[in-house]
């Protein structure tokens, strides 16, 4: 299914997450473009703006921004820009996680304090630290997503610390959506199944994992990131305006299957 135009017409949003084409965030931001919406971009530093500007040039003229989601300082001054640009902001898309690499290997009892620490900074508390710069722009409601992972949950071989920030990150979901809810925002996690991004690389054994999902998931194909586009598009828009707080698996029902 493709996202019907028309169903973010005149929205602003901010996507923050997009590092290169196989980006899930990429493919959120393809989808709610499509649906109308006026969209900036982020980057982490200028390295990494390089890829963001290139693929900048296939959207229709979107704002770009660097921000540093670990940078208080930075979140502060990047929301402030898009309010001198736009003045509001109806909806953020959440796409960003990062653990060392060393914490993704061996036992996560293993885990040090540091590495915990960072997982969790840039995982879950971001999203925190985002919702709150975003929310006084948010003057007539809006939408926020994010993305997680069936490691929130389970236990995934080699996801390691990454799976338990996932939790907090599904935690401050539900919090945040009490929180933002009297203000008519809402907030969603969107739990895709895996998919062969920049991020899932740095993962021990993705290419095995993504041969099991293919061969346990009733639909017995690999999650698409244009599908999540999809109900990303949902969740942003008033189609979802009764949602909140919740996590809506887009894995093509890998997660109900008993193994």
């Amino acid at each position: 299914m493709v996202a019907k135009g028309g169903l973010l017409e005149g929205k602003r949003g901010l996507i923050i997450g997009v590092a290169n084409k196989r980006s899930i965030a990429w493919g959120i931001a393809q989808r709610a473009q499509e649906a109308g919406a006026h969209l900036c971009l982020t980057y982490q530093n200028e390295r990494l703006g390089e890829n963001v500007r290139e693929l900048a040039a296939e959207l229709k003229n979107p704002l770009l921004q660097m921000m540093d989601v670990g940078s208080d300082s930075q979140i502060v001054m990047a929301f402030d820009e898009i309010r001198k640009k736009w003045g509001k902001l109806d909806f953020v898309v959440h796409a960003v996680a990062y653990a060392p690499r060393g914490a993704l290997e061996g036992r996560f009892m293993d885990t040090s304090r540091e590495d915990f620490r960072v997982a969790h900074d840039i995982s879950a508390y971001s999203l925190a630290a985002v919702s709150h710069a975003a929310q006084p722009l948010m003057t007539e409601g809006g939408s926020i997503i994010t993305l997680s992972y069936l490691g929130a949950e389970r236990v995934v071989p080699g996801y390691n610390v990454m799976g338990v920030a996932k939790a907090s990150l599904e935690a401050t979901v539900r919090y945040l959506a009490a929180d933002l809810g009297p203000m008519g925002i809402r907030v969603n996690a969107v739990s895709a199944g895996p998919i062969k991004t920049l991020a899932a690389s740095a993962i021990p054994g993705i290419g095995t994992k993504l041969k099991q999902h293919r061969s346990h998931t009733p639909l017995q194909k690999d999650t698409d990131q244009l599908e999540v586009g999809d109900a990303g598009v949902f969740l942003l828009s008033d189609m979802g305006r009764g949602v909140t707080g919740q996590v809506l698996y887009v894995d093509g029902g890998f997660s109900i299957m008993a193994g």
